[in-house]
């Protein structure tokens, strides 16, 4: 009730009277826009000195030190996210050096998976996600780059000024400094109107649009550098702080000129890439020529489906139609009166015929030759099919280009195949024609249809044998070698295509420059023979450093807009009515040590965002090193000495310790902005290493029932990206694959809004840590949401931390956490064989991190005797004790 009435009497207070000279002065008084309280500096200075000091002044005293389990168990979940191993565990607890935990937190500090950990944290405050949001949700293939060069920067502990002032204007500031362009995709991580800003035909739509796309920018970046809520004076005057509706349009016209879009890191690192794509498609090309060289000549089989006898006389675009090896000349759409599982033989030497697969499921048995050989183990399909298997790609191909190689050049040939199709080649005829008995397939398989979760899969079978299998490929995955042996005794080889189980659109698999050659050249010499060997294991090596070479160096960002907009004051916050005079680019005045105006009216955009991060990253600024030391307290206890970490104004929360927070906002100052010496003189406080523990006994129950004087550690619940990543560990399935595109646990479909349908994540590539998921905005993952992660259309300084009954029940019956609870199971028998007491303890110290006392090794053994493994780890793993790392 008494925080009611003072609420009330602030707003009464406030309310009606704004702009008088004596609501200004208390408003410019508040405790956020004053400058850093100069502290003494001594020797017995530290966190623990301002704890203790204010618990002392309440009755209170820090509670005892946790036990070293606790310890390590909550310092490796705040410092990385994940629950230690048994084997670090176990060496802290066997360290009795004075230093054992200083050298624990600067082995976790110095490790790569701090980054990934603290870059979740940013992200959050960014609202970063893949795709764009609103009505279209479409993609940001390239958006990857920011999140890597979050995590990358957190890592190298780069200095935090130079770190805002990349994400504002590093490629103002450093354009050839690769870090400093990527950095900027900072201003465009948040959601997008594809629709308000590029379809509609509505000028009043697009202004609309337009104006919330520069709030979100100004937004974004007020609220996470100065944790100020710049966007309540959109619309009028900030009711509570002495922010003018003029100063929020000021903000705005820093961005006024910048629109998002992809764009090149740098042109230097453009012309590397291609230079050295160049280089490595020479070597490619010169290494094939002499292989084939050297191997005598080969038989082109994309030149066979052309009509050729495999040199180079075949007809590029014709084909064999799969629903009966008839010539084609012109292109076809679907395919009417398919049938499938039909083997339908063909007249020409070289190809004994061709059908279309369905496997149901890897049950049906596939005729793939004119003498009754069948294959099983594919998988269901859509039992439809599109155009021709073609020498070249196929109608309405999205690319011919894949891999950095454009397969429609003229040393180049493709066999073209959209699922659902096969064709089997008989080996017998290339031996009459090449003279040899054994023989050798090569080609690059890949998928060359659309970019997204688009898919397919491609299938090498030998007389009825799946031989090589390249299961539900993405154009992401590039190209695939095949480098096949094919003996004596072999009779047909057949290629096939089939969809990726989620319809045959897009589905345009391709065998570039597909061949069968001798498997050696007659009567070779051994140093002939040694050379083949050494070019075949150098264009094994080239085509993977091709693959590494990855796309074209583009990141999502801003760039600039054709012409600069003009911002005037926006009455009632509507685009539609503006009045007064154009206004230059400004920041705030609330900061009555700082100057508010940035820079001109007549300033190009660089210039404008430029002057915005000098302001923002002036050495005078207390409100940047507040809220950054704030956040680092909030990453590590849970709560932030300041409990609105966004909002320092007059409607958020005051600091518990405000000495401290300018203290360490000076010890910040003081170490060049090291985000890592601070985190390190918080974690080796007194105060962090307490014990959590509830006692009714504690005075600090009715003194401090919230905790606010930090009379004990805050107890504290997995994220859910911990939970997921967490449950990967102890399984043994985490993948700790680095970087790159975010991995796509989900079916993408492309439609006007595109579909994106879940998965369970049960491959490796889908066992990477959650930072590295590929975030959709409209369409998020279920499982996740239903663990409180957060919402990337909102801004989110603090998670969201429920308890619901939903929870419990999908943590208990998601079929990725059935999956994983099987997965720990095998592996705890792996390790500790049959023996129940073995299982049993190497369970409880994967999940808990500790051996199971005698009372839980009796339950978990009759647990054992009455179920199974997989019970007791499916139990474990939806224990409080995993998830309360405290």
């Amino acid at each position: 009730m008494m925080k009611l009435v003072s609420w009330l009497s602030i707003s009464a207070f406030l309310g009606g009277a704004l702009l008088t000279g004596a609501v200004n002065e208390r408003r410019l008084s508040h405790w956020a826009w004053q400058p850093l309280q100069e502290i003494e500096v001594s020797s017995t200075q530290s966190v623990d000195s301002f704890i203790e000091e204010k618990l002392k002044n309440n009755g209170l005293q820090l509670s005892p030190k946790t036990d070293r389990r606790t310890l390590i168990r909550r310092l490796n979940h705040d410092l990385h996210g994940l629950p230690p191993t048994p084997e670090a565990v176990d060496t802290f607890l066997a360290d009795n050096t004075t230093d054992a935990y200083e050298k624990l937190v600067d082995h976790l500090l110095n490790h790569p998976r701090f980054g990934e950990r603290m870059a979740q944290h940013w992200l959050d405050l960014a609202h970063y996600a893949d795709t764009h949001g609103f009505e279209r949700d479409k993609r940001r293939p390239n958006a990857w780059r920011y999140r890597d060069y979050v995590i990358k920067s957190f890592n190298n502990d780069k200095p935090y000024l130079r770190f805002l002032k990349e994400q504002i204007a590093g490629d103002v500031i450093w354009p050839d400094d690769e870090d400093a362009n990527v950095a900027i995709g900072f201003l465009a991580a948040g959601p997008w109107d594809f629709v308000g800003q590029v379809e509609t035909k509505s000028p009043v739509l697009r202004r609309s649009a337009r104006a919330l796309d520069l709030d979100d920018m100004a937004t974004q970046v007020f609220t996470s550098t100065q944790a100020v809520t710049l966007n309540c004076a959109r619309c009028h005057d900030h009711k509570l702080d002495p922010i003018s509706q003029e100063e929020y349009f000021r903000v705005i016209a820093v961005f006024a000129g910048n629109k998002r879009d992809d764009r090149t890191i740098t042109e230097a690192g453009l012309k590397t890439y291609e230079k050295e794509k160049q280089r490595l498609t020479k070597e490619l090309d010169d290494a094939q020529f002499e292989l084939a060289q050297s191997l005598g000549d080969g038989l082109g089989l994309a030149d066979i489906v052309g009509g050729g006898n495999g040199t180079g006389n075949g007809a590029k675009g014709h084909g064999l139609d799969p629903r009966s090896a008839k010539v084609q000349t012109r292109y076809f759409g679907a395919l009417g009166n398919v049938v499938t599982n039909q083997f339908n033989p063909s007249p020409f030497d070289f190809v004994d015929g061709v059908f279309i697969p369905d496997g149901k499921g890897g049950s049906a048995k596939i005729p793939v030759s004119s003498t009754g050989l069948t294959v099983t183990g594919l998988p269901k399909t859509s039992g439809k099919a599109w155009d021709m298997i073609r020498n070249g790609p196929v109608a309405s191909q999205h690319s011919t280009k894949l891999g950095g190689i454009d397969f429609k050049d003229a040393n180049q040939s493709l066999l073209g195949i959209h699922a659902n199709a096969g064709i089997t080649f008989s080996l017998e005829a290339f031996r009459k024609a090449l003279g040899q008995a054994d023989l050798r397939f090569t080609a690059q398989v890949g998928y060359f249809g659309a970019g997204g979760n688009f898919r397919a899969s491609a299938w090498v079978v030998i007389d009825g044998k799946i031989e090589d299998s390249f299961k539900k490929i993405t154009r992401a995955d590039g190209l695939q070698t095949i480098d096949l042996a094919i003996s004596a005794d072999s009779q047909f080889l057949t290629l096939i295509s089939t969809d990726g189980e989620n319809g045959y659109s897009m589905d345009q698999v391709g065998f570039g420059n597909p061949m069968i050659s001798p498997a050696s050249p007659k009567e070779a010499k051994p140093e002939e023979v040694a050379r083949i060997e050494e070019l075949r294991d150098s264009i094994r090596k080239l085509r993977k450093q091709s693959e590494d070479l990855g796309t074209p160096p583009k990141f999502y960002g801003v760039v600039k807009n054709k012409t600069m907009e003009t911002i005037r004051i926006h009455e009632r916050g509507e685009p539609e009515s503006p009045v007064g005079d154009p206004l230059p680019p400004g920041a705030l005045s609330a900061l009555q040590m700082l100057d508010p105006n940035l820079t001109d009216i007549t300033a190009p955009e660089t210039d404008r965002r430029l002057a915005l991060a000098n302001w923002i990253t002036h050495e005078e600024n207390p409100l940047t090193y507040r809220v950054i030391a704030n956040r680092l307290w909030q990453w590590t206890f849970g709560n932030g000495l300041v409990t609105t970490p966004s909002d320092f104004g007059f409607g958020g929360g005051r600091p518990s310790h405000p000495e401290l927070l300018d203290w360490l906002a000076n010890r910040l100052k003081q170490n060049n902005g090291s985000l890592k010496a601070i985190i390190r003189e918080i974690v080796l406080s007194k105060t962090y290493r307490q014990q959590s523990i509830f006692s009714e006994q504690n005075p600090g129950v009715d003194k401090d029932t919230a905790n606010r004087l930090l009379w004990r550690q805050n107890p504290r619940r997995m994220d859910a990206e911990t939970i997921r990543d967490s449950v990967l560990l102890v399984s043994g399935k985490l993948n700790d694959q680095r970087g790159g595109p975010g991995f796509e646990d989900f079916a993408y479909k492309q439609a006007y809004a595109p579909e994106y349908n879940y998965i369970t994540a049960d491959s490796p590539k889908l066992w990477r840590r959650s930072i590295y998921r590929f975030v959709v905005r409209t369409t998020p993952n279920r499982f996740m949401t239903t663990l409180d992660c957060p919402d990337p259309a909102n801004f989110t300084p603090k998670r969201l931390n429920t308890t619901t009954p939903l929870q419990s029940l999908a943590l208990y019956n998601n079929d990725f956490m059935l999956r994983q609870a099987g997965y720990l199971a095998e592996r705890i028998k792996k390790a500790a064989g049959p023996n129940l007491k073995k299982q049993i303890d190497q369970a409880f110290r994967l999940v808990f991190n500790r051996p199971p006392n005698q009372k839980e090794m009796e339950i978990s053994k009759s647990v054992l005797e009455e179920e199974n493994l997989f019970v007791l780890c499916r139990s474990l793993i939806n224990s409080n004790e995993f998830f309360y790392f405290d």
